[in-house]
């Protein structure tokens, strides 16, 4: 393989967050159900705010809430954000997989990012406690842009940092909003059963390949 990239000419691989690099369930469907309790709301069932994992913060609302216009959004985002700076951090496991894969990916001399709806600087509190930081060369999480996945414009401002063509990078995701981002930008997508969508969901996408573990990642992008 030669320096400046892998055998199928990737540059760069850019992952999803949640359910990708880490399980974060734990610390959101505490933050979910604190917000909703603050605004009066009954607490949503777990298994719906797992499978809303990955969606924009704004639409989880809209869906959990009832209500659609979002007119209580800014009031529940206040909510979410403050008991998520007292219990969010405690709440995401990092993948086993990540920290080998994220090391031989280096060690190929690809260059690395993190693109998703999940706040900047919770990813980025994360991977300072994982010792990972220096690991990734941009993170776009979704404070940073004004449309969110299945959007392209954060994988495509990941992209612009990188300056990187749509084809030279790889975007490794769990979710059919991941799949339709990936489509939408023009970039090659690789999918990964570590959340909670059916392999069947994804494969309608045809995504280079389906990943029952990160690990097996290497097997695609090197």
């Amino acid at each position: 393989m030669s320096p400046a990239g892998s055998s199928m000419g990737f540059r760069s691989v850019l992952f999803d967050f949640d359910y990708t690099l880490a399980d974060s369930s734990v610390g959101v469907i505490e933050c979910m159900n604190y917000a909703l309790g603050c605004l009066g709301s009954a607490a949503a069932d777990p298994g719906s705010i797992r499978a809303l994992i990955g969606v924009s913060l704004r639409d989880t609302y809209r869906q959990l809430s009832g209500d659609l216009e979002g007119a209580r959004y800014a009031e529940f985002e206040r909510h979410f954000v403050e008991r998520g700076d007292q219990v969010m951090l405690d709440g995401v496991r990092l993948y086993d997989s990540v920290r080998p894969t994220v090391q031989a990916l280096l060690a190929a001399e690809l260059s690395l990012g993190i693109v998703s709806t999940k706040y900047r600087r919770r990813i980025e509190e994360v991977l300072d406690r994982e010792g990972l930081r220096q690991a990734f060369a941009v993170i776009v999480g979704g404070e940073d842009v004004v449309a969110h996945k299945p959007d392209p414009m954060s994988l495509n401002a990941a992209l612009d940092r990188l300056q990187r063509d749509p084809g030279e990078a790889l975007y490794v995701g769990d979710s059919v909003i991941d799949a339709q981002t990936a489509r939408a930008a023009g970039v090659p997508f690789a999918a990964v059963l570590s959340g909670v969508t059916p392999r069947e969901d994804l494969a309608g996408y045809q995504p280079l390949a389906i990943l029952d573990d990160l690990g097996d990642l290497l097997e695609v992008a090197l």
